[in-house]
């Protein structure tokens, strides 16, 4: 089955003019194409206000176009400003012809396209970066014409800021959507290279100081689904060989000089022992391991001395994870 996105950015409305939504729609739509190998992955279609004129119909349109068919997931990407109406409580994506009687498209309705679109469309996966976005999916809130808002199965919207937030532009970018792309480009990633939503917004978190301004994560999902594929931190063969070399979780995996050809002060002492290459292999995938925090030495700081100490080394939690997931055969 098929995945597909829609990613709209305006900077062009009559009123209050943006200057980074198409920039940060063209980069978005950019890395959702494909994967970190560039392999294909998101079919995406790109509507930016320096090409056409993004009405309310043009929004209407093509969102009901997006839902329209069957999908393994579906992505709604929009930049551009967000709007409120205090007397009815009702938020919009606002469009270009968008005026105070009619500000756009209502983020209800978006979220009712996504609520009936599973299980035909198996995972919705919302992003906005525009102000107000947090009113998308309040589960206690009512929006246009008293519908509820409560998220479906398979639906995760991930939004700049709360419901009374403002969306912030910085160097041309929006500021969540650069962050956004830095996860997309690999900050994100798990240790095979997968980048899901829930990842993307602790990497936007995480990267924000105390006093800024919140962005938003609402899910009804009982899977993550993987928004793009970048070069895994550990090679995936490795990965699969750590049940070889930790038989169970609390193993220890022996070293010894053998492993290790550059023994540094230590050659003079250690010149008995010859160097052995297939030892040598595994140190050194065990040391990638270690790198990325799934292999810990015994008893030294560093890999090195475990090994011409004759230590060794064992799994972290996260590397006993990974060695649960090798087992399991599910990477």
């Amino acid at each position: 089955m098929s995945k597909r996105a829609l990613v709209v950015g305006i900077d062009d409305y009559s009123f209050a003019p943006l200057m980074g939504c198409v920039n940060d729609a063209a980069s978005i739509a950019s890395k959702l194409e494909a994967n970190g190998d560039g392999s294909p992955n998101f079919g995406v279609k790109l509507l930016t206000s320096n090409m056409r004129n993004i009405t309310r119909r043009v929004l209407k349109d093509e969102i009901t176009e997006l839902f329209s068919e069957e999908a393994m997931l579906v992505l709604f990407y929009f930049a551009g400003h967000g709007n409120i109406d205090p007397a009815t409580n009702t938020g919009y994506i606002v469009s270009q012809d968008g005026d105070e009687a009619a500000p756009g498209y209502i983020l209800s309705d978006l979220l009712e396209l996504a609520n009936k679109a599973h299980p035909r469309i198996k995972s919705t996966v919302i992003i906005l970066d525009s102000c107000n976005s947090g009113a998308l999916g309040e589960v206690t809130g009512i929006g246009a014409e008293g519908k509820f808002s409560a998220i479906g199965n398979g639906v995760t919207i991930l939004t700049a800021t709360h419901r009374n937030g403002v969306a912030e532009e910085k160097d041309e970018h929006g500021f969540f959507s650069e962050l956004l792309l830095d996860g997309l480009n690999g900050g994100a990633s798990d240790v095979c290279g997968r980048i899901t939503p829930a990842a993307l917004y602790t990497h936007v978190d995480q990267t924000l100081g105390d006093w800024a301004k919140r962005p938003m994560y609402k899910a009804n999902v009982q899977t993550f689904v993987v928004l793009r594929q970048v070069q895994p931190k550990v090679p995936l063969e490795i990965l699969r060989r750590l049940p070889q070399y930790f038989p169970d979780s609390t193993s220890m995996y022996a070293l010894d000089p053998s492993c290790e050809p550059d023994r540094g002060k230590e050659t003079k002492n250690l010149a008995d022992i010859p160097h052995n290459p297939d030892n040598e292999r595994v140190y050194r995938e065990l040391q990638i391991c270690n790198r990325h925090g799934l292999v810990s030495p015994v008893s030294y700081p560093n890999m090195w001395d475990a090994a011409v100490h004759s230590t060794g080394c064992t799994l972290t939690a996260t590397g006993a994870h990974y060695r649960r997931l090798a087992e399991m055969k599910r990477i």
